[in-house]
């Protein structure tokens, strides 16, 4: 239990900023939590948890969107309510989606760590287990992406990578 007092706060924040819905955030975070419990896993860190809270964040919107479209094409007359309730979350989450069909796991998790919780390269490297030079070429990839998406300008892309560039290691 103190594990999930020490970090359940924060990791239930970070599930709700991704997932936009407190509701879907708890499932998440208690998913994760029973899992560690039933393996008897008590032993990990705060990256550990990130990085696995931030895998089935991203598995519960890829879920959604499946189970949104599903619903969309078997019965016309939901479209409405379908579209009002993810029209609440639709920019963020509409692109997310979009990059989830054009980007690895390892390029998404970087997204979410860099533009969601604000980590910078070191911090991300860490919580992932990579070098900063990992972190710098999936920012790349990411960047082309946003770019050829439209959500993002070529200088703002240009100027995005400048700061990474100038962005010191931490000791």
């Amino acid at each position: 239990m103190d594990i999930y007092r020490r970090y359940g706060p924060a990791l239930l924040r970070k599930a709700t900023r991704l997932l936009g819905n407190r509701d879907d955030a708890l499932d998440v975070v208690q998913g994760l939590f029973t899992d560690l419990y039933a393996r008897s896993a008590l032993d990990v860190e705060l990256p550990y948890l990130y990085r696995a809270l931030t895998n089935r964040c991203l598995t519960m919107i890829r879920d959604r969107n499946t189970h949104t479209r599903l619903l969309e094409r078997e019965t016309p007359a939901l479209r409405g309510v379908v579209r009002t309730r993810c029209d609440e979350q639709a920019l963020g989450q509409d692109l997310l989606l979009k990059l989830m069909d054009r980007l690895d796991e390892g390029t998404l998790e970087v997204l979410v760590y860099r533009y969601w919780d604000d980590l910078d390269q070191t911090e991300i490297a860490s919580v992932m287990g990579v070098s900063r030079k990992t972190v710098v070429r999936r920012m790349a990839t990411l960047r082309s992406e946003l770019v050829a998406l439209g959500a993002m300008s070529a200088e703002a892309a240009r100027r995005d990578a400048a700061q990474d560039a100038e962005e010191p290691p931490h000791a």
